[in-house]
């Protein structure tokens, strides 16, 4: 028999939470285990060697068996819902990494042994499903520049399907399409080809706006008979991986032209279309075609490979060109800032002690550790791939702690309000409703997350009837006392069951004075409300004036804080305990203008 291998990630909120000794079990096909796990402090378990058959069966078209062996896992930890994967393929010399997002227990919810599951199966190229993608290269309804959607929102069916829409990072959307359509062991470049196809096809539907320009909520679904297979949860293999980094914001247009090209594809075995065919593809790669000659087969022949380094959403701008050791500059700062706010939450990245602005070795064993846990190739250098990735995590884990804070300074407390809200109401209650579904969106990537801005609009009531289908209720989009309890049952069950991360690094003192509070002392340090009440021993927010506190800090004397409208300098300053003169000393600036995005490190001691 030959060996494949696999890894599992369990983690929570958006990747920003890694489960540390969670349970998990490898199973056969028949449920007998085989294997019994425990995740690291980064929620990662050993990767296991698996028996499976050879990879040539997975190249030949005309095999009619299952050229792969599957198996099962089942995942478990303290205050979440147990979940198990079943039908996961694993090939010869192929190491899939299977990526377990677990959802909180509800409020003193009994765990479920039964659990929620999710079936992988064959890839589409397998199957024979009817194929009948439409769309358009033409400048109709586009946007003024090709996009890199961060993040994009699958559907999860047909398009006028009663289905859930998922965000997830383009990054993350096209390794997941490519490991869900195609075998992994076809050839480089065959892989390559059908990667560009992939990638240019979801651009296309956001260049053209297919689909929200006909007044849907999402970019594209998972159907194969409209668009390509995204299967939620779908374990991503490592030969895919690599290319999609490396190919990260390319895509096929037409000589003289912007748009996209529609890349339109099918399995080309037990279906047939007039765009690529997957099958053909490994053929075409067998007799040493290139992947540029493999599209323009498949193709017209002035197609060529453009670029993008527009993100929608990122704090900042791939600078172009990749960092390295020996790099030195802004965008180098940038990265090391970054790195240090994700290894409060991933503390196996090792601390970063180069001079800031400088990539020396310790720049380069944090980027590696980083490239590690996040399933990119882990040679140290920040090209665009990791670039947007530690980005993507850096806005995530500091979107995480501010909701912490917000959750303080809103006074969410365990009673619901018993008002009743739909469309066109307004208010503070609608803030907390809002702020609300903001939290449980970093948890279940089916429910959007509006803008908290105390107008129940049109946003704010898909995302109450996103969290209302998922918790089985009538998906009125009014916000009446079911919906408040469910909604606060859900939260609640989040702050009871979710371990937070932060400094683990020492305290300080610090006496109460008039006009403090939790939060505001939480800001002025650089952490959160729960985890100096965790080290205090608080059981309320009420504090006395000369009271002295123990308050967790970083090993560094700063803190990394992300530019907001309406900050200024004299503000930041006021809210740390510091001076305008050393903000800029320290972040090397020569005048006291502010970028909304722009991370300054500020004094805290």
């Amino acid at each position: 028999m030959a060996t494949g291998y696999l890894q599992i990630q369990v983690r929570t909120a958006q990747d920003t939470i890694p489960l540390e000794g969670v349970q998990v079990r490898i199973l056969d096909n028949e449920g007998n285990t085989l294997h019994r796990l425990t995740t690291d402090e980064s929620g990662e378990t050993p990767v296991t060697a698996l028996e499976t058959l050879d990879r040539s069966l997975s190249q030949d078209p005309g095999y009619a068996q299952q050229p792969y062996a599957d198996y099962s896992v089942t995942v478990n930890a303290e205050g979440f819902q147990p979940l198990s994967v079943t039908e996961i393929p694993i090939y010869e010399d192929e190491l899939a990494t299977l990526p377990v997002a677990l959802i909180p227990l509800q409020e003193q919810q009994t765990r479920r042994e039964s659990g929620t599951s999710i079936s992988i199966g064959p890839p589409a190229a397998a199957g024979s499903e009817p194929w009948n993608q439409q769309g358009t290269s033409e400048d109709a309804r586009i946007l003024r520049q090709v996009v890199i959607p961060n993040p994009i929102t699958v559907h999860l069916g047909a398009p006028d399907s009663y289905a859930a829409n998922v965000q997830t990072s383009f990054q993350e959307y096209v390794k997941n399409v490519a490991s869900s359509e195609i075998y992994p062991t076809w050839p480089d470049a065959a892989l390559r080809a059908n990667i560009y196809a992939i990638m240019t096809f979801a651009l296309n539907r956001v260049y053209t706006e297919w689909y929200t320009g006909q007044g849907y909520s999402f970019d594209i679904t998972n159907s194969t008979a409209y668009d390509q297979y995204y299967v939620p949860g779908h374990p991503i293999y490592d030969s895919i991986s690599r290319i999609v980094d490396e190919l990260f914001g390319e895509y096929v247009r037409r000589q003289g032209q912007n748009a996209p090209y529609f890349t339109s594809f099918c399995n080309g075995s037990t279906t047939s279309c007039p765009g690529l065919s997957q099958w053909g593809t490994v053929s075409l790669a067998n007799q040493g075609y290139s992947p540029l000659q493999i599209l323009r087969y498949y193709y017209p022949d002035d197609i060529e490979i453009a670029e993008t380094n527009i993100v929608v959403n990122a704090p900042s701008s791939y600078p172009g060109t990749a960092l390295r050791t020996g790099s030195t500059g802004l965008n180098v700062q940038t990265i090391q800032t970054y790195l240090n706010r994700i290894r409060q939450n991933y503390p196996a990245i090792p601390a970063i002690t180069d001079a800031d602005g400088v990539f020396g070795q310790s720049t380069q064993a944090a980027v590696q550790k980083f490239q590690s846990i996040f399933n990119l190739t882990p040679d140290g250098i920040v090209g665009k791939a990791t670039w947007y990735r530690i980005s993507s995590l850096f806005t995530a884990v500091t979107r995480l702690a501010e909701l912490d804070s917000e959750g303080n300074t809103l006074g969410i407390g365990t009673v619901p309000p018993s008002v009743t809200l739909r469309q066109g109401s307004g208010g503070q209650d609608v803030v907390t409703l809002q702020y609300l579904l903001n939290v449980l969106s970093q948890y279940d990537p089916g429910i959007p997350a509006p803008v908290q801005d105390g107008i129940f609009g049109s946003k704010t009531r898909e995302a109450v009837v996103a969290f209302q289908r998922a918790n089985q209720l009538d998906p009125d989009g009014i916000v009446g006392s079911r919906t408040w309890e469910a909604l606060y049952r859900v939260y609640l069950g989040i702050q009871e069951n979710v371990p937070m991360p932060g400094p683990d690094t020492g305290s300080v003192t610090y006496t109460v004075r008039a006009g403090d509070t939790l939060w505001l002392i939480a800001r002025r340090y650089g952490t959160t409300v729960e985890a100096i009440k965790r080290l205090n021993g608080l059981s309320s927010n009420v504090l006395q004036i000369g009271q002295v506190l123990r308050i967790p800090v970083s090993q560094s004397p700063y803190v990394d804080y992300t530019v907001r409208a309406g900050d200024t300098l004299w503000n930041l300053a006021r809210r740390y305990g510091t001076t305008v003169e050393e903000i800029m000393r320290i972040n090397g600036l020569t005048s006291s203008s502010l970028q909304i995005g722009q991370v300054l490190r500020i004094p805290t001691v």
